[in-house]
């Protein structure tokens, strides 16, 4: 079982996703905005990080950035959700520092796909 973080201020969201995510055997701990999400992938060490990138108190780039310049959390692979989909989103988000990025409103099969595989590139480490 993977314990993922979900950094998602929107409750529909977070519902959906940790819902779905739970059925599937994954452990779903769930963070509302920035800041709390880079204190929790600090203190629970997940997995799997799902990372909102409009975020109150801190956004997902900088929580990103942030995580990923730790040496304790640097590991841990970042999947961005964005509604930004517009040319140019994804390589902002993986220059962030980002391992995969998805754009909303999610599809949840494809984004299983992104989960597994970063979660099985993370297991061959």
């Amino acid at each position: 079982m993977s314990k993922i973080l979900l950094v998602e201020d929107n409750e529909m969201n977070r519902d959906m996703l940790s819902r779905r995510l739970g059925r599937r055997g994954h452990q779903v701990v769930i963070a509302v905005d920035g800041g709390q999400g880079v204190e929790m992938a600090r203190s629970i060490a997940p997995d799997l990080i799902l990372m909102d990138m409009d975020l109150p108190v801190l956004d997902g780039w900088e929580a990103t950035r942030q995580l990923k310049s730790a040496p304790e959390t640097k590991a841990i692979p970042i999947i961005a959700l964005t509604a930004h989909a517009m040319m140019g989103d994804r390589e902002k988000a993986i220059d962030a520092g980002c391992d995969d990025y998805d754009t909303k409103p999610i599809e949840f099969s494809r984004l299983i796909e992104k989960i597994e595989a970063a979660l099985g590139k993370e297991a061959a480490t």
